[in-house]
């Protein structure tokens, strides 16, 4: 009971605070394999029970942009909206005999999205500098705000929403399973958008899918396939791709049909080459691969020792082979008897986590310490994207694995695509030059042995230093500066609290605030040291096995 209402009342601040945080809800009310089901059916009605603003509004906006009365421009329009979202609403009409719908935005948004990204960008600075980047990779929180802010002052251009879905539907033409709606120009302007009236199913309705009649499985695979074309082949996708923008009908079985082409991506030639080595590299399982192209794509910048990143990659690269084989044998296994997949308890989870993390622990301490990971803005935008798609899939299979379904369609785009064989023939050359090396070295071997020789000699005389690393002494003087940068600011935090409190009681105001002020500060950067310690200590737990 407590969790439906607190799950309302999120709902109703979301809703409170407008649209650009209305759009964060939406993300995550696809997402039941994290939240509780009563926060998932209170965030899902954000997609689609945001509440309207006047129709007298509406119609007067449509005039003025189109520069006629709506009697005059249309067959039928209908005043009362069909739906209502974070940045407009939706009414139907007749135009010319075709059944349209004219989308039309909310007034005064972009006023509301200077002011909430505004205070985001705040965030993002402020997150910039306390981030403590523990798991190695090295986040650029100004970067990605700036990417978000420029694609969402972007979907209040309707303009570009049109030539962003005239092009999507170019790239999607030769599917039978994508459907677009077709765009009327002559009626579209930066705050008016009329398209063609296709109605659908949204594609998290369990029920009225059933009862249409589709396949739901198929329905899944259809949506990873999609973005999988979308994201490599294309490099032009749907970044917003909550439930409220894909809906299905009947035709040819079961059809995609995308809404809403306002928040689109775009990835360049050199990112979407290195996506397809990295798939190139797993199935292949060489982890040399992946973290080649990883270098690549600037996800990854090379430090002095690289051999815990490889030896981490080999192991992840295992584990998910050896998932993949498992599944396959206990789809091979399974009954219609048996059913779903037994779920794993709690204490079995944690057990498992621990066994991962006795095996490569050290070397992710190693990673968190060099910082070699990079996150590209862009990238915000295609996690979102398979996110959501995760989400959608596991509600509407429970069964659903993304990478089951992404193995066998990445083998085919490298087989046939032009990248992909781009990746073969440069797959191919390398293992030619490592042959024409190994040759090489063959009659090179007598000076490579009378060299080892010498600096063997070199080491037992002392000219060479040998450097070894310790991690664990490294993770004991990262907890050791974290304590006394914390007892520091604690020590400066108590000392203003006295002064502050003798200048108050002296009547001298002024300096008593700017101290109390400074106190603050403080105190708040002794709690991020407490909760840092805290994470160093649970982090050494896990490793040592004694959590």
């Amino acid at each position: 009971m407590r969790r439906k209402v607190l799950a309302k009342w999120l709902k109703e601040s979301l809703l409170r605070l407008g649209p650009t945080f209305i759009k964060i809800g939406q993300q995550f009310s696809t997402r039941v394999d994290i939240l509780p089901q009563e926060y998932v059916d209170q965030l899902s009605e954000l997609q689609d029970q945001v509440p309207p603003f006047p129709s007298e509004t509406a119609v007067k906006i449509v005039e003025e942009e189109l520069g006629a009365s709506v009697n005059e421009i249309f067959d039928r329009f209908d005043f009362e909206p069909i739906a209502a979202a974070s940045l407009g609403q939706v009414h139907r009409a007749r135009l010319n005999g075709q059944e349209v719908v004219i989308k039309v935005q909310r007034p005064g948004l972009k006023e509301l999205f200077d002011i909430d990204l505004k205070n985001l960008r705040v965030i993002a600075e402020y997150l910039q500098k306390v981030d403590p980047k523990s798991d190695g990779a090295k986040r650029d929180w100004v970067a990605i705000y700036d990417e978000c802010a420029s694609v969402l002052y972007q979907e209040i251009d309707y303009t570009k929403e049109a030539f962003n879905a005239e092009k999507f539907a170019e790239n999607f033409k030769k599917l039978e399973y994508v459907k677009v709606p077709e765009i009327y120009w002559e009626y579209t302007t930066p705050q008016v958008l009329t398209m063609e009236y296709v109605p659908g199913i949204k594609i998290n309705r369990i029920k009225q899918l059933d009862k249409l009649g589709v396949d739901r499985k198929r329905l899944g695979r259809y949506a990873v396939e999609s973005y999988l074309e979308q994201i490599l082949s294309h490099g032009f996708f749907h970044a917003d791709p909550h439930p409220g923008n894909i809906a299905v009908d009947d035709v040819n079985g079961g059809r995609l049909i995308f809404y809403d082409f306002g928040m689109m991506g775009s990835i360049s030639q050199n990112i979407r080459g290195g996506l397809l080595e990295v798939f190139y590299g797993v199935y292949e399982k060489d982890p040399d691969k992946v973290l080649q192209a990883m270098v690549q794509m600037g996800v990854l910048v090379p430090t002095g020792d690289m051999t815990a990143v490889r030896r981490t990659a080999q192991f992840f690269l295992n584990s998910f082979e050896e998932r993949l084989a498992a599944q396959r044998k206990e789809r091979e296994m399974a009954t219609a008897e048996l059913g779903f997949k037994k779920q794993l308890t709690k204490e079995e989870k944690f057990e498992k986590r621990k066994q991962r993390l006795a095996a490569i622990g050290e070397d992710l301490l190693a990673i968190a310490a060099d910082q070699p990971f990079r996150f590209p803005a862009t990238f915000t935008f295609v996690v979102r994207a398979f996110s959501v798609l995760d989400g959608i899939g596991k509600g509407l299979d429970p069964r659903f694995d993304i990478t089951e379904i992404a193995k066998p369609y990445a083998k085919e785009l490298l087989r046939f695509n032009e990248a992909g064989v781009e990746v073969v023939v440069k797959d191919a050359k390398k293992r030619w030059e490592r042959q024409s090396r190994a040759f090489y070295n063959l009659f090179r071997q007598p000076d490579r042995v009378e060299k080892l020789a010498q600096i063997i000699e070199r080491l037992e005389q002392g000219e060479l230093k040998l450097r070894v690393r310790t991690l664990e002494s490294e993770r004991a003087f990262q907890r050791v500066a974290a304590v006394q940068k914390t007892i520091g600011y604690g020590v400066a935090a108590g000392s203003l609290v006295n002064l502050a409190t003798m200048l108050y009681f002296n009547s001298i105001r002024g300096p008593a605030t700017i101290a109390y002020s400074l106190c603050a500060f403080f105190g708040l950067q002794v709690l991020i040291g407490l909760v840092k310690v805290k994470k160093l200590d649970r982090q050494e737990r896990l490793i040592t096995g004694t959590a």
